[in-house]
């Protein structure tokens, strides 16, 4: 039986090491299942803007590391639209491709997952 593991990244990008630490832990994670899900919450959606200058705060730029998904089968993305209209973004300005799902669908399709980490 394979065990879904469900990551909830709701950290903005440069704030913390969360969106670093929670990127990492999916990518370990993939080696260990098959079912990896992430879902973007909250400031979360800020890690999937585009353009974004790290490099100007002495940060590590994170966003070409989300590349590595799709080679180590993690391909359920979704971000929470809510998140994006509050603040004032759109999908058009991710930098990857990444399914729409609603707080509530999202809990009623994932709360029975074997493991939800939250970032």
């Amino acid at each position: 039986m394979i065990k879904q593991l469900v990551f909830v990244f709701s950290a903005a990008p440069h704030s913390s090491a969360s969106a670093r630490e929670s990127l990492d832990a999916a990518l370990a994670a993939s080696a260990v299942s098959d079912d990896i899900v992430i879902y973007f919450y909250g400031d979360g959606v800020l890690q999937l803007l585009d353009n974004q200058q790290p490099a100007d705060i002495l940060q590590r730029h994170v966003l070409p590391t989300y590349g590595l998904l799709e080679l180590y089968d993690v391909e359920e993305l979704y971000v929470d639209p809510q998140s994006l209209i509050e603040r004032g973004l759109t999908a058009d300005q991710l930098a990857i491709s990444v399914n729409p799902l609603s707080r509530d669908d999202f809990f009623a399709k994932y709360g029975h997952a074997h493991a939800i980490i939250r970032f």
